[in-house]
């Protein structure tokens, strides 16, 4: 395996390995994970995790920096409903103290580290792999006269 395989390879194990790390507490009571916020949404960033761990492995570099895109595009689309989801929990509630308050009760947790850190590394190891080129060699024409 050459060093950016391997570099995607830990980043989609992190990728994996994220979707079980907490990423909201909710109320000082709970974590949430990925499975709990949004399962299929956590089962379809597991897919693509599961992905490019084999087409590492299988050294296929278009197919992982295709699943390395798809998988940053996936965690910021996801910190977006995040960030929406938590200031809009709450606004049902015609006080805007009491809104703000239990807003604020909603708080991000470490997993979203992990959550980014596994598509970057995935990132920049498909991006850092260089593509075969082919440098045809060139024959002697002073021989031939």
């Amino acid at each position: 395996m050459r060093l950016s395989s391997i570099l995607s390879f830990v980043g989609f194990a992190l990728l994996f390995a994220a979707t079980y790390c907490p990423l909201l507490r909710v109320f000082h009571v709970t974590s949430w994970n990925i499975y709990k916020l949004n399962q299929p949404y956590g089962l379809v960033l597991l897919l693509v995790a599961v992905v490019g761990i084999i087409v590492s492995f299988l050294n296929q570099a278009k197919i992982m920096r295709v699943t390395a895109w798809l998988s940053v595009a996936l965690v910021v689309l996801l910190l977006v409903a995040a960030i929406m989801k938590v200031n809009s929990a709450f606004s049902f509630i015609p006080f805007k103290g009491i809104n703000k308050f239990l807003t604020s009760q909603l708080k991000f947790q470490w997993g979203w580290y992990v959550m980014f850190a596994g598509p970057v590394l995935a990132l920049i190891g498909a991006l850092s792999s260089k593509p075969k080129v082919f440098i045809p060699v060139a024959t002697d024409t002073s021989e031939v006269n």
